[in-house]
């Protein structure tokens, strides 16, 4: 699970609120260009790590180093550049209600480009709609959009910054299968056309499966199991045997 060319590993990391001791030790390397999912059941870490992962936490113990920086040691503009590296696809999409799909798309740009005009920015938002499928639907507003065109907009909103990196938090939660299979290719086809790292934070089973390169399974705030979908289908683990369950025996 270390690799010390990964473009984020974390060694050994620690969390505890209170008496609540979330997480205990993790390892894990997430490989350039690949789709890491962190699998686990609700309370066994997983957003806890992703705020790591990201800076929004700081460890007890251990360290999570980005592109080699250790970003718990960042602060101020320091962080603020490290964070630049990453985009984030929130579990409600997280879209500005108040603005159509271009203003929220263009959001990050018109905080960070200055230099580019506002024809610049409008073809770079069409452009990144277009990788998922959303042309045409610039002038709407987010409750015209259906879920799965929602998680989309927060996907291209993600990516508009050209990041290295994109965080997923949960992202086919409360969707439909159809709307989940959408959200589905779109995380793959961030993967393929833009070479991004993603890291996907699930307990969807399923589109785990299908998005992953690679699984790290959390219980009890420990990495339990790691490896490809297949091997993780194979792991003889209590937690994970028990987590996948009814889905194993019927695929």
């Amino acid at each position: 699970m270390s690799d010390a060319n990964a473009i984020i590993r974390t060694e050994n990391l620690h969390k505890r609120f209170g008496t609540n001791h979330v997480l205990r030790g993790i390892d894990l390397s997430f490989p350039e260009g690949t789709t890491t999912v962190i699998l686990g059941g609700s309370g066994t870490g997983k957003s806890v790590l992703m705020k790591h992962l990201i800076g929004l936490l700081k460890p007890d113990q251990g360290r999570v180093l980005v592109d080699g920086e250790n970003i718990c040691d960042l602060d101020g503009t320091d962080l603020t550049r490290l964070r630049a590296k990453f985009g984030m696809v929130f579990q409600s999409a997280a879209l500005f209600d108040s603005m159509n799909v271009l203003d929220n798309v263009a959001f990050p740009v018109r905080e960070h480009r200055k230099d580019l005009s506002e024809p610049q920015i409008g073809d770079l938002v069409k452009e990144k709609l277009a990788l998922f499928g959303l042309e045409g639907i610039e002038d709407k507003y987010p409750a015209d959009l259906s879920g799965g065109m929602r998680k989309r907009v927060g996907l291209a909103r993600a990516i508009i910054m050209d990041p290295k990196i994109v965080l997923y938090d949960e992202p086919t939660t409360g969707l439909d299968p159809i709307t989940t299979d959408y959200v589905d290719e779109s995380i793959i086809r961030a993967k393929e056309k833009l070479k991004v790292t993603s890291v996907v934070i699930s307990h969807d089973i399923a589109s785990a499966f299908k998005v992953a390169d690679a699984v790290a399974f959390l219980f009890g705030g420990q990495v339990v199991a790691y490896g490809s979908p297949d091997e993780i289908r194979r792991s003889e683990h209590e937690a994970v045997r028990k987590f996948l369950g009814t889905w194993l025996r019927k695929n």
